[in-house]
């Protein structure tokens, strides 16, 4: 049996991203909370709750817990993403199955990198029936440009190789950035259901500086596609 989403939770990581949702959904209302705005509405006829969350694990907890309060049955997340797995190039989509946080880092004391001291569960998962319907989505407006994979975060912009390879090699992630895995655990913590959605934006190598700006439009177009495209078969 097919899930029901009466309310949908949309997080959009760029200005230039939201303005396109503000083009394309029929607003209804909106309120202000923590310093962010959420935009009521609309969009393909169900209704959403829209927001730009800010940078960082902290700014996407706090806006994830608040959509959460609002009463959403789901959210979806989308931006830009440095790719850790080789195989990608930039404009590929990475949906994410988990995500989990590359800085949570207590490996001194003998926990495993990434593990959250004395908590059972560390790697969230997405719900899978989002995962599919970002898949289907995906493929229907950028063939062959989607993968499924790990999403790792952290408050930190990857630039170094180095760091990159041990992403890949010790935490198998496809791409790393600094909010999923905080949408992440907020969503689990309260039995939500999410999926994280990436369009690559550079390779998270040192080159971001030549790629990142010139991305961010087309990052901004490709993903609102996607999100357009989920809202009318979701």
């Amino acid at each position: 049996m097919a899930k029901t989403y009466n309310k949908i939770g949309i997080i959009g990581a760029m200005v230039e991203e939201i303005d396109l949702l503000h083009k394309h959904v029929e607003k209804t209302g909106s309120f202000e909370k923590a310093g962010i705005t959420y935009v009521e509405g609309k969009l393909h006829g169900r209704d959403v709750i829209f927001c730009k969350s800010g940078v960082g694990k902290v700014n996407a907890a706090v806006c994830t817990q608040l959509l959460v309060d609002a009463g959403v049955d789901c959210i979806l997340f989308t931006g830009v993403a440095g790719a850790v797995d080789p195989a990608l190039n930039i404009g590929d989509i990475v949906v994410s199955t988990t995500c989990l946080q590359h800085d949570m880092d207590v490996t001194p004391l003998g926990f495993a990198r990434g593990q959250i001291p004395y908590q059972e569960v560390w790697e969230f998962e997405a719900d899978p029936a989002l995962v599919q319907l970002a898949l289907d989505a995906c493929e229907r407006q950028f063939q062959g440009r989607s993968v499924k994979g790990k999403v790792l975060s952290g408050d930190q912009f990857i630039a170094s190789r180095d760091v990159v390879r041990s992403l890949y090699e010790e935490l198998g992630g496809a791409c790393a950035e600094m909010e999923g895995a905080a949408v992440a655990q907020v969503c689990a913590m309260n039995s939500t259901p999410f999926v994280i959605i990436r369009a690559m934006s550079d390779k998270a190598d040192g080159s971001a500086h030549v790629n990142f700006a010139e991305f961010t439009v087309e990052a901004s177009v490709n993903s609102h596609r996607i999100i357009d495209d989920i809202m009318q078969h979701i």
